[in-house]
């Protein structure tokens, strides 16, 4: 299994502490860990050079890296450094990164390292092990986020049409009916009068008169409705992994898939 060093420097003794607690919270042991908080502390792991920075962290570790780890812990810094396994280096970086741990590029900035020299990278630093040959295995996750897009429209729309009505009234007439009669009876003679006279006699019919009146038969509400639903995202993320092989004296090398 491969090893990694992972180097964070607080400026405050109470944020080394709580990273250190965070450390020892989460399981790893404190023989694995390193915490430089003194000049005597320093002087007696002879941590005052670049050099010697990169000695205990690493070769990959740069001179600029290396210079502001001496120069911070120089200037009061405290320094925690973690020992742990390639795959666990991701969570240890992680733990000390959420306390606030010094900016190694605004640092190396600050302390004008950093002109021509290669970007430095933020602590904490991983930092390989002397005589470690490191290879590093990534893994990607899957990340669902949402959107939101249009699904179409609904449309309500109100129009006139005519369609044909029909109802039944009875109406009334009234016209004049004239009869005449035989009278033969002398009674009437004495009653006769020989005058001009009319009679006049109106006449009169009902008609259909048509009056339309409106009512309300109903409303109609448009609205948006909101729902949830879960939908299953089906996606492949990759992963490298390590084979380990070990080979006998004399044996050809092997590749491992």
């Amino acid at each position: 299994m491969s090893y990694e060093k992972v180097v964070a420097v607080y400026d405050t003794e109470e944020s080394a502490n709580a990273a250190l607690k965070s450390l020892t919270s989460s399981g790893y042991r404190t023989d694995d860990i390193s915490v430089i908080r003194s000049e005597g502390e320093a002087e007696r792991a002879g941590l005052r050079e670049p050099g010697l920075w990169q000695r205990l962290f690493g070769r990959d570790l740069d001179h600029p890296e290396a210079a502001v780890l001496g120069r911070s812990f120089k200037d009061g810094s405290v320094i925690v450094a973690v020992r742990v396994s390639e795959l666990d280096a991701p969570k240890v970086v992680s733990l000390l990164d959420s306390h606030k741990p010094v900016d190694v590029m605004d640092r190396a900035k600050a302390y004008g390292l950093v002109g021509a020299t290669p970007a430095v990278p933020k602590t904490p630093i991983p930092a390989k092990m002397a005589g470690e040959e490191m290879l590093r295995v990534a893994e990607e996750q899957l990340n669902v986020g949402k959107r939101t897009i249009e699904a179409g429209h609904t449309r309500v729309r109100r129009y006139v049409i005519e369609k044909p009505a029909e109802a039944n009234i009875t109406l009334h007439e009234e016209h004049a009916e004239v009869m005449r009669r035989a009278i033969s009876d002398p009674a009437y003679v004495k009653d006769i009068d020989w005058s001009d006279k009319t009679i006049d006699v109106t006449e009169t019919v009902e008609e259909a008169v048509v009056n339309k009146t409106a009512h309300i038969t109903e409303e109609v509400v448009v609205r948006r409705q909101g729902s949830d639903r879960t939908q299953t995202v089906h996606e492949t993320v990759r992963r490298q992994q390590i084979d380990v092989d070990h080979l006998p004296v004399g044996a050809g090398a092997k590749r491992s898939a």
